[in-house]
């Protein structure tokens, strides 16, 4: 089975509308595509440019439940991609808890403020202590989130290296910790194959931490990441010699917040 669930339309930072989704889906062959818009709940409580009107979160399910509904040829899964915020996810628990989606994916994009993944002059304005900081900070955020029971899966899980900038301190037991909380909370994991395109050049997580990940049983999902239709399984051959790699000979799929497995072929 092949399936894409971490995928964007123009509801957010898309290029495509939800249509021109589905349709590329058909030509790449997927069993099944799922739909995960950027849903950003700011602390701040202003709107954030590449996420949804959080007024619209309706609208939104509504549109792709309908499109579901008229596509037989391939499943269309509805999912959302869901900052996560210590300040606002008891908000976000409510607002999500309404509406049957199949699978609630969980990023940080903020610590504390700081953009994470919006442009290297971030992390280069940083002394080297700072960098650390914010990537300590950072998995103490992953771990949180898992701790909240709000999610299903992490999405790439170690955004902070995407311009370059690694940890020169060892933080292995920050990242531990987050791994062992998405275990303890049944939760997944994906490999993200965009981080492969991105300054960095590497796959959403590294070969280390996708085997500690195995170690701990924790599932995998293979992901593009795509906001261009034409990348909805880029790079997947890849991504599933890295998965077997670091141990795994399974997949993981969604339905109704469940989990399933499927071989890793």
């Amino acid at each position: 089975m092949l399936t894409s669930y971490h995928n964007h339309t123009r509801w957010s930072d898309g290029s495509a509308t939800l249509a021109g989704q589905i349709q590329a889906a058909r030509q790449a062959g997927l069993d099944e595509l799922g739909i995960s818009d950027h849903y950003v709940l700011h602390p701040s409580g202003q709107p954030v440019e590449w996420s949804m009107d959080l007024d619209l979160l309706g609208d939104y399910v509504l549109e792709i439940r309908q499109a579901a509904l008229e596509t037989r040829d391939l499943t269309l899964r509805l999912g959302i991609e869901a900052d996560f915020f210590p300040e606002t996810v008891e908000d976000l628990r409510g607002r999500l808890a309404a509406y049957p989606f199949d699978y609630v994916v969980g990023s940080v994009h903020y610590v504390d403020g700081f953009p994470i993944d919006e442009d290297t002059k971030f992390w280069d304005a940083l002394p080297a202590e700072e960098r650390d900081e914010k990537w300590r900070l950072y998995w103490v955020r992953i771990r949180q989130l898992a701790e909240s029971r709000v999610y299903d899966f992490v999405a790439h899980l170690d955004l902070p290296k995407k311009f370059g900038h690694r940890p020169a301190a060892d933080l292995t037991a920050e990242s531990s910790a987050a791994l062992d909380a998405i275990a303890a909370a049944g939760m997944a994991i994906e490999i993200n194959t965009k981080g492969w395109l991105v300054p960095v050049q590497e796959a959403y997580p590294t070969l280390e931490l996708l085997r500690e990940a195995r170690r701990r049983n924790i599932p995998l999902l293979i992901n593009a990441d795509a906001h261009f239709p034409e990348f909805l399984t880029r790079d997947f051959d890849r991504a599933r010699s890295l998965a077997r790699e670091a141990g795994y000979t399974e997949l993981a799929r969604y339905e109704g917040r469940r989990r399933f497995p499927v071989p890793l072929e």
